[in-house]
């Protein structure tokens, strides 16, 4: 009898050994997740061509960590891409990164990438600490002629342009300037399991035009910055999708695909999206303008619609943010303005999102609400400066994002 419960007693210890081994082994892997960090939403390209050159380019990230992926496009591209060698590291000043963050990256163990046209590929995984709100350095080498090159035109950040392959260079010295990204789509790190993405799907409003070049003062980097300071919110990332010129309903030469379009490229083509904030129509609306016929609100709304129900689809949610006043801007007319002041009223008021956020009450003329607060109005009175982007920024309450 004493032999038996021996063995029953030695079976059930060597049990509870394996099981505890089996959860501590799986324990980080379940604790840890790929979260985009950081992101660009990729446009049409202008006349860059690249051959035998390096460009590198400055992104801030929301959310650290310690093991990095980057994601590369060839969204326009008509021919394939080939990259590489290409480099991340921290950023240090002007075109030089910090001394000894220098990691090279690979793509399937190899140092060049081919990327089909339309295609993205995402690299390896890289070793390297980075911080919340910390400043990375991308350098990606063009061996051969890139074509007309994808790109993000309001990077808002100084980028260097120098001759052959200078991706492992402490510093490029004489490099030419450049005001875009090429390429660089997404930046993924290994972040905790309840981290997620905030998508921020918009025009020239929320890629941060008429803000302080350098300086991250974009509303959605101020968010971001919210998001860190408070604990609650610090495992939250913000991913500015934001275009110059972009529509919902329709795609222009210079911005474009709509946002209708481009919802499965910019917001479910990165990883560990929670929500998606959509503050994007002013340009369809000032489309009246020219063409009074070319839209309603009923559109816009049903848009909005489509766009909720897609995201809802994938375990999205979706914020509404209202358009801002533009009275005094080229495109205004008092049609527009109407049909804005519709499209408001039903994101406040129709319970179609997860929540909204009034960013016109916040900006807006309390002595005129047709156009911008004069303190908030860089001068062209549709785009707010450094000041109101902060205001737009501040409006919006953290705890959305922390209820179940």
């Amino acid at each position: 009898m004493k032999n038996r419960f021996g063995q029953f007693r030695k079976t059930v210890i060597l049990v509870l050994v394996l099981f505890t081994q089996l959860a501590f082994a799986q324990t980080p892997a379940a604790q840890e997740r790929w979260l985009t960090t950081w992101g660009a939403a990729m446009q049409q390209p202008g006349n860059a061509v690249y051959s035998n050159q390096t460009v590198r380019m400055f992104a801030r990230v929301s959310v650290g960590g310690r093991r990095v992926r980057l994601q590369l496009s060839n969204a326009f591209g008509t021919t394939p891409l080939v990259l590489g060698p290409v480099h991340i590291g921290l950023h240090g000043q002007g075109s030089s990164i910090v001394v000894g963050s220098d990691r090279a990256v690979t793509f399937s163990g190899k140092s060049t990438v081919k990327i089909p046209p339309g295609a993205v590929s995402v690299s390896d995984p890289v070793s390297l600490e980075v911080p919340a709100l910390g400043d990375v350095a991308i350098s990606v080498y063009a061996p051969e002629g890139t074509g007309p090159a994808t790109r993000q035109s309001t990077a808002l950040r100084t980028n260097y342009v120098a001759a052959g392959d200078m991706t492992a260079a402490a510093e490029l010295t004489g490099a030419a300037t450049t005001t875009s990204w090429f390429w660089i789509s997404g930046l993924q790190v290994m972040a905790p399991a309840n981290a997620g993405a905030i998508v921020v799907l918009g025009a020239s409003s929320t890629a941060g035009t008429t803000s302080t070049p350098n300086t991250n003062r974009s509303w959605p980097s101020v968010l971001a910055e919210r998001l860190q300071a408070n604990p609650a919110t610090k495992n939250f990332s913000v991913l500015n999708m934001g275009i110059g010129g972009n529509r919902v309903l329709a795609d222009t030469p210079a911005s474009g695909i709509g946002a209708l379009a481009r919802f499965d490229r910019d917001v479910l083509g990165h990883s560990g999206v929670r929500w998606l904030m959509m503050f994007e129509g002013t340009n369809d609306v000032g489309g009246l303008a020219r063409d009074p016929q070319s839209m309603t609100a009923d559109e816009l709304i049903g848009a909005y619609k489509q766009i909720i129900e897609r995201a809802h689809a994938h375990g999205i949610k979706v914020i509404g943010c209202t358009l801002n006043a533009f009275q005094g801007m080229a495109y205004y007319t008092e049609q527009s303005d109407a049909v804005r002041l519709e499209v408001n009223k039903w994101i406040l008021t129709s319970g179609a999102f997860d929540a909204a956020i009034d960013f016109d009450v916040v900006t807006r003329d309390p002595a005129n609400p047709k156009q911008l607060n004069p303190p908030y109005n860089n001068g062209d009175h549709l785009h707010p400066n450094d000041a109101g982007y902060k205001a737009m920024a501040e409006t919006i309450d953290l705890g959305i994002f922390t209820k179940k």
